[in-house]
């Protein structure tokens, strides 16, 4: 067992309290089923050509999701504490993975194995709403970035990222903040710049 600070069944609380009501057996199914993971900064989560086989929540920590295009390293996704990642179409096509996970802190995280979790929603309505609300909520967020890098300046790009999530700003170094919303660094340090001079205004 890895020692970490927060048991199973707090986490199995958290995840309900968060997704979907649970009574103590549903509660008792889901910890079954949890298994918990440390990772140093800088260890792979999942590396490029794995099979996701887990959806992981984030207890503690920072982790970064990318994937390499022309030799160049781009960031997909970032997440921290009470946050879910997975790569979905890995997980669900069970085949290798382009994108890697990877941690940018020292990370803490349990991972619901996707079969594990399937079998448990079928014992559970509750389990399977909060199975059902966990993709709604994956789904959605790859929507509000696709949007955002679509349709978004970059100076409301990063004033989105600092509204949404503020941890992300705070913690993530630059670099892969730039490459998260899809500018360079000197462009992010310039809206970062405006952005700083236009609160003092």
């Amino acid at each position: 067992m890895v020692n970490i600070g927060l048991t199973s069944r707090d986490v199995a609380r958290e995840l309900a309290r968060r997704y979907s009501t649970m009574s103590h057996d549903e509660l008792d199914l889901l910890e079954s089923i949890l298994v918990p993971m440390k990772f140093t900064k800088g260890e792979k989560i999942l590396a490029e050509g794995e099979v996701c086989t887990n959806i992981y929540w984030v207890v503690k920590g920072l982790v970064r999701q990318f994937y390499y295009k022309n030799d160049k390293e781009l960031t997909e996704h970032m997440a921290v504490e009470n946050s879910i990642v997975m790569c979905i179409e890995s997980l669900f096509k069970e085949k290798p993975s382009h994108l890697q996970i990877m941690a940018l802190e020292p990370t803490v995280i349990y991972a619901l194995p996707r079969q594990q979790l399937e079998k448990v929603a079928m014992k559970s309505l509750n389990i399977q709403i909060l199975y059902r609300k966990i993709l709604e909520e994956s789904l959605i967020n790859s929507q509000v970035h696709a949007d955002m890098m679509r349709f978004e300046s970059a100076q409301s790009k990063y004033a989105k990222l600092v509204k949404l999530h503020p941890q992300l700003v705070l913690r993530a170094p630059l670099v892969y903040i730039a490459s998260y919303l899809q500018m360079t660094p000197e462009t992010l340090s310039r809206v970062r710049t405006s952005a700083l001079l236009g609160d003092g205004e």
